[in-house]
């Protein structure tokens, strides 16, 4: 089980490395979210760094969701969950 999680981080982490685009004053960057792949691929909560990121992603989001590559780790009920907890609302794309 802990090898799927592996398997599942080194995806996303290669995934995310590959997006890089501007939004008005935003860096685009799924690798920026990287603090967060713990807490979306298990139960683990959030960190400090990971609410941050994503705050920082926010007007990102809704291009993530719409890369294939990004979507099926971006439009998880436990990607949802963790922007939740964080105290941002998942986008409305």
């Amino acid at each position: 089980m802990k090898t799927s999680y592996m398997v599942a981080y080194t995806i996303l982490v290669l995934l995310l490395a590959q997006e890089h685009v501007k939004v008005s004053a935003v860096t685009c960057s799924p690798a920026q979210l990287s603090s967060c792949v713990s807490a979306i691929t298990s139960s683990t909560p959030p960190s400090k760094l990971c609410c941050s990121k994503i705050k920082e992603q926010k007007p990102c989001l809704c291009q993530y969701l719409k890369n294939p590559n990004l979507q099926k780790f971006i439009n998880t009920p436990n990607a949802r969950k963790v922007a939740s907890t964080c105290g941002t609302p998942f986008p409305k794309c």
